[in-house]
């Protein structure tokens, strides 16, 4: 199985890059192949809503996101990691959500599948620094629609509240056991 990793934080080596990275090592202990993408290493433009992709499916902007889309149609199973940003996700992730208005056009106006693979599954983990817990539930919000559009099932999702500063969730290592066991079952849920 291919299990796709998305870490969108902006901060390389951060609390949800770190978690992200433990939750595909467990998915590694069950023979399945991984691939870890960093957002903040592409080039994607926002998307302009110009319509390019209304008779195709296919987005007329030439930026790395043409070498992700295949990546999203192809995985059996997609984890995508984010801190809160003001109450949701960065806005690194939610351009690619956005750039993902071609996919909705091929789904919802061009009734053409979005993937050959079967049974797609997803999972969303987050952290924020507050005690606040509201946030998560608005941001799944956002990946539970995008996942809708890539015809992957949101089946799991992993929140850790008080984690700020950089490096902070390994002061918790059973937050990191947690991902790597949550790794290890995703595409079995």
């Amino acid at each position: 199985m291919k299990i796709l990793g998305i870490a969108g934080s902006p901060r390389r080596d951060g609390n949800t890059f770190l978690l992200l990275q433990k939750v595909l090592d467990g998915a590694k202990t069950n023979g399945d192949e991984t691939e870890f993408i960093f957002i903040s290493d592409l080039k994607i433009n926002p998307c302009r809503e110009c319509g390019g992709c209304d008779e195709t499916g296919k987005c007329v902007v030439d930026d790395d996101m043409q070498t992700l889309y295949p990546k999203l149609q192809n995985a059996e199973g997609i984890v995508i990691a984010s801190p809160i940003f003001f109450g949701s996700i960065t806005a690194n992730l939610k351009a690619i959500i956005d750039r993902c208005q071609c996919l909705w056009v091929k789904k919802y106006i061009l009734k053409q599948p979005i993937s050959d693979k079967p049974n797609r599954k997803g999972a969303f983990i987050s952290v924020c620094g507050g005690k606040k817990t509201d946030f998560f539930p608005a941001a799944s919000l956002t990946i539970k629609a995008f996942f809708k559009t890539l015809e992957v099932s949101y089946v799991a999702e992993l929140f850790f509240s008080q984690i700020d500063e950089k490096d902070a969730i390994t002061k918790h290592p059973a937050a990191l056991k947690e991902a790597f066991s949550f790794g290890a079952k995703l595409l079995k849920m």
